[in-house]
């Protein structure tokens, strides 16, 4: 069977082409990154256009590559939600239009699920159940997973999502968009200890998120210490913020949310017993997360499967995967699909 798989959520078009929901033949993915960088964030109408411009070239490209053509689709999966509503239907519409025209069944595909379903493309004899993080800059929760259609949420985020988190914290040190490579790059080899940020467990039994806070104390740090904050504001401190200084602030912050991450997942691992942990989400891409996680869960004898950089985007590999699965397990969707802004939990 060979999936088409259409990925319009965010910023991201992308269309792919998956054999039997684990072998990716094309995965080609367009980012209009560069024309939101200069508003600090995606600005909806921009990354809608982007879409309508680019979906049909990505189509075209991704036939190209996998060396196949139309009438070698068996299934088209498209993104139904979570994420921008005008972006969803473009691809929403995209993937209507393909399923009638070509007579193929259609199935809608959860983005967030997708994102830790991407382990069954890095891994091929990974299997059900498991137990997944998702970590991208608009979400932040454990699932377990018991097979691609029944999944339960353990855990989420209060507040702010780990990306969203990152992306603030870069705006404060006046750093670019998006935040979390900047981070990621600037913490390097740099003393987390010389700023410290209180871990937000919240409660024991807790296997929830809270980042809004650190991020807070970031701002408040910044505002003591130096005598301009990033936003032109007049700071209490009688030193200008250095590089030097934005590294450090950048590395005590990064371990702050790395730690919580870590923790909580291997909890809920223990919890609920189980042996393998799927990272999915752009966050998934940071270094001192793989070296912490690589740490921990050996001690626990937990497996961590991180996805490949290109799979820890938004693509359409993952929904071509996962919708090739919910087909399996019985998902048939109609024309009158919609899309959904928000994450609907299971």
């Amino acid at each position: 069977m060979i999936t088409l798989g259409i990925e319009t959520s965010c910023d991201e078009t992308s269309v792919a082409l998956v054999q039997g929901g684990r072998k990716i033949l094309s995965n080609i993915v367009y980012s209009s990154l560069l024309e939101h960088r200069p508003y600090g964030g995606v600005i909806p109408e921009i990354a809608s256009r982007s879409h309508l411009e680019t979906v049909l070239p990505c189509l075209q490209e991704a036939l190209k590559k996998a060396n196949r053509t139309m009438g070698d689709i068996d299934l088209v999966a498209v993104t139904q939600g979570p994420g921008l509503l005008g972006s969803l239907l473009v691809g929403i519409t995209a993937a209507k239009t393909l399923s009638l025209a070509l007579g193929k069944p259609l199935v809608g595909v959860d983005h967030v699920m997708a994102h830790l379903y991407s382990g069954f493309l890095m891994e091929q004899k990974l299997a059900f159940p498991l137990l997944g993080l998702v970590v991208s800059g608009g979400h932040t929760m454990l699932v377990s997973m018991e097979s691609a259609r029944r999944y339960q949420v353990l855990g989420t985020t209060l507040d702010d999502a780990a990306g969203e988190a990152f992306d603030k914290v870069a705006k404060i040190l006046g750093l670019g968009y998006p935040g979390g490579p900047e981070i990621d790059r600037l913490a390097k080899g740099q003393d987390a200890k010389r700023f410290f940020f209180t871990r937000p467990y919240l409660s024991h039994e807790s296997l929830d998120f809270s980042f809004s806070g650190i991020k807070t104390a970031v701002f408040y740090t910044v505002q003591r210490n130096f005598s301009q904050t990033n936003a032109g504001l007049p700071g209490a401190g009688n030193k200008k913020m250095t590089l030097k200084d934005k590294k450090a602030i950048a590395a005590g912050f990064q371990e702050a949310v790395c730690e919580v991450l870590v923790k909580k997942s291997l909890k809920a691992a223990k919890i609920h017993a189980a042996k393998t942990l799927v990272v999915g989400g752009g966050v998934s891409a940071n270094s001192r997360l793989k070296q912490l996680f690589s740490t921990a869960s050996k001690k626990e004898g937990v497996r961590v499967i991180f996805p490949s950089l290109a799979l820890s985007q938004d693509n359409a590999a993952m929904i071509a995967a996962l919708g090739t699965a919910l087909y399996r397990e019985g998902r048939r969707d109609s024309l009158d699909m919609e899309a959904y802004p928000e994450f609907i939990k299971s």
